[in-house]
């Protein structure tokens, strides 16, 4: 009679291994520049879920990496914080949002409501508001530098268009006002808590973001001329040298 081989209780040997043991899964490993891309696209999820608080930690732990990894391509939460900042608000700023306010091809109304058609698109989005407020919250710098931007670049072009339509003089004579800007902020505001609304407080809109731009911008181009033209007509000329 013929015996069937022994075996031991951790399982035969076989050609391929040990019989019954569990195959586990090849690790696939990533180039620098993938992992670095995952751990930016993971850390901007994490703090727009828990604020610039959260622990660098946790996040490895998510990430399913260890810290000591982590800080191998940031290495401070303070610079993976500004990547986070590079990643979301400055990488989706689009340059032909200041050329399509300054077409004056097209009305200025028609203009404006397709620039903030646009940059609604960019900014209504969960981590971008989340991460927006969070900053402000945290009393970081994130929110002043965007704001710097803003006015430079978009708010100061929308003044000089107004100015424009109205037929009044340009920053070469008259200088721009702060007050000025701050009128450029009601139209802003508005729109973007919109989105505050939405992403922040979770409250339904009455209605689409199309047609609150719409509203918002016929609104202040209704009320802006009147207090457009006394602005600039008090404000004093730019002095001329010989």
């Amino acid at each position: 009679m013929t015996r069937p081989p022994a075996t031991s209780g951790r399982g035969a040997k076989t050609a391929g291994g040990l019989r019954g043991a569990a195959a586990k899964p090849p690790r696939t490993r990533l180039s620098p520049v993938e992992r670095e891309r995952l751990i930016v696209a993971g850390a901007v999820r994490y703090f727009a879920e828990v604020g610039f608080g959260g622990q660098t930690r946790e996040l490895s732990r998510r990430l399913g990496i260890t810290q000591p990894l982590l800080y191998r391509y940031f290495p401070s939460k303070q610079a993976l914080i500004e990547r986070v900042y590079r990643e979301v608000f400055l990488a989706r700023w689009d340059p032909t949002w200041e050329t399509l306010l300054e077409d004056r091809s097209q009305r200025l109304r028609d203009r404006l409501i397709e620039f903030y058609r646009r940059y609604s698109a960019v900014i209504f989005r969960p981590e971008w508001i989340r991460l927006y407020m969070y900053s402000g919250l945290a009393g970081m710098d994130i929110n002043r530098r965007y704001i710097e931007l803003l006015e430079r670049l978009l708010f100061r072009r929308i003044c000089l268009e107004l100015r424009a339509e109205l037929g009044l003089p340009g920053e070469d004579e008259v200088p721009i006002r702060p007050e000025e800007i701050e009128l450029v902020w009601l139209l802003h505001a508005g729109i973007f808590y919109y989105g505050v609304r939405k992403f922040i407080y979770k409250a339904k809109a009455r209605n689409e973001p199309a047609q609150t731009i719409e509203h918002a911008v016929d609104s202040m181009l209704s009320g802006a001329p009147k207090v457009l033209r006394a602005l600039v007509r008090r404000a004093p000329k730019r002095t001329v040298r010989p």
